[in-house]
């Protein structure tokens, strides 16, 4: 006969809700921060961008939402039943086989993971892109244009477009391209068409093709070409993966989904984690959680965001104004930054290889709201290796920074003798990332640490732009 405590232990090892209990709302967290969000400035004049110059590059829908102050914003049933029906919710795991391998298992520390990599692309990006492409459908556009780092973005948007039959239009920084040529398979499978960038088909591009063919490439780079491309024709917008308010929007349909069920099992989280890029992903799994805390109802709830060391936009740069991408087409935002111009090493976790940080997140990484903390590339993936062992998934690189801080996480408490509930969003699989673990495996991965001067050089720049916030 089984015992209450293995029949709980097995209970409590997958949580599932059911479709009708996918949430009917987005959560929007600018009514609720500790200081007002700063908007989006135009690059041309260093004035609030206007409606009409956003709707010019961005679906109308989209730029209602992303200045919206609408506590709770209605995800339209028809995207809502497409969710269901493709891939949500997503289940909230107990990681019983990572607590038994770095030995906390037991009742006083527990660690969670919501599995985002059940998704048709393998992570948390399609919660957007299903959701631009529907807006965009609604509103005519006939093609969406995007950048990706890793491949993520660009295979979640292709995904969503081919539901939607929109055209998709990628452009991967380079070196991802030559690294996960599997990603790209993907994204032509859903019948985008996908350029290594810098390209020679933009005038933003050729800056960089022209001196160097094989140049590595960096997100500020494809995204001036992403935009540009979508300047060229009316039926063209741009489509953002991650930093800006509406795309954080429509990804705290993960948070809320976490927080029915740790109700279900009767459980509240002392410490949230999840890795940051841009901020797509750690915004939509915490703010739920976050319009808690500042609001008192959960003061001690610790918040954790993970970078790389290669790419420590929060940990290292400053909170300042600063171009989008590179080529300054795109608008200016108040955001933790390495510099517009920063290119950045060409780790495995191409996803977090972004300049700056979501405005949102910058906000609450300034007020003391959450934290930011930095690992390297080899103890990531060494990480990864670890929870494909211990729980049977291979995590994506950009993941592994999660899976790391966790660990250590729970490590801390087990030497305080704390007890510890702690969840962290397990935002993609790595099966299509294979070859940042053979080169781990083979001795051959490089660590890189950003040198202080460098970032000083970037950040000391005149290219920097100037804004003057007291003209609004």
């Amino acid at each position: 006969m089984i015992s209450e405590r293995k029949m709980n232990n097995f209970l409590n090892s997958r949580v599932i809700l059911k479709p009708d209990e996918t949430p009917k709302e987005w959560v929007n967290i600018l009514p609720y921060l500790p200081i007002p969000m700063t908007p989006l400035v135009n690059p041309m004049d260093g004035k609030p961008a206007s409606f009409e110059l956003a709707t010019m590059i961005f679906p109308k829908s989209c730029v209602l939402q992303d200045t919206s102050m609408e506590e709770n914003i209605p995800i339209p049933k028809e995207l809502r039943d497409l969710y269901v029906r493709t891939y949500r919710p997503s289940p909230l795991h107990r990681a019983y086989g990572l607590e038994t391998f770095i030995g906390v298992k037991g009742e006083d520390i527990k660690i969670f993971y919501k599995n985002e990599s059940l998704s048709p692309t393998g992570s948390h990006k399609p919660n957007t892109a299903l959701a631009q492409a529907y807006y965009a459908q609604k509103e005519g556009v006939k093609e969406l244009v995007t950048e990706t780092g890793a491949g993520q973005w660009g295979s979640g948007l292709s995904f969503g477009c081919s539901l939607f039959n929109i055209k998709c239009t990628v452009y991967m920084v380079r070196a991802s391209f030559l690294q996960k040529p599997g990603r790209k398979i993907l994204m032509q499978a859903f019948n985008a068409e996908v350029h290594a960038s810098p390209s020679n088909l933009t005038e933003s591009g050729k800056l960089y093709y022209d001196k160097d063919q094989n140049h590595p490439g960096s997100l500020g780079i494809a995204i001036s070409e992403a935009v540009e491309h979508s300047l060229s024709d009316a039926n063209i917008k741009y489509s953002l993966g991650s930093v800006v308010n509406f795309v954080l929007l429509h990804q705290t349909i993960v948070g809320q989904e976490l927080k029915i069920q740790f109700n279900k099992i009767k459980l509240i989280p002392d410490i949230l984690i999840g890795c940051m890029g841009g901020g797509s992903n750690f915004g939509g799994f915490i703010i739920p959680y976050i319009k808690d805390k500042i609001n008192g109802d959960m003061p001690d709830l610790e918040v954790i965001g993970v970078e790389p060391r290669a790419c420590p936009s929060v940990c290292k740069g400053k909170y300042i104004w600063d171009y989008g991408d590179s080529a300054k087409k795109a608008p200016i935002l108040k955001m933790y930054t390495l510099g517009h111009n920063f290119i950045p090493s060409p780790i495995h976790a191409g996803g977090l290889r972004y300049h700056g940080m979501a405005p949102i997140i910058s906000i609450l990484n300034k007020k003391k709201v959450i934290r930011s903390v930095m690992h390297h590339q080899t103890e990531v993936i060494e990480a990864g290796l670890i929870f494909a062992k211990s729980e049977g998934i291979i995590p994506a690189p950009e993941a592994c920074h999660a899976v790391k801080e966790a660990i250590d996480q729970a490590l801390k408490a087990k030497e305080n003798n704390e007890k510890k509930v702690i969840a962290f969003n397990f935002s993609g699989h790595g099966f299509f990332d294979l070859s940042a673990y053979n080169e781990y495996l083979s001795n051959k991965l490089i660590d890189y640490e950003l040198p202080g001067f460098e970032i000083q050089s970037s950040l000391s720049s005149d290219d920097m732009p100037k804004v003057n916030e007291a003209e609004f």
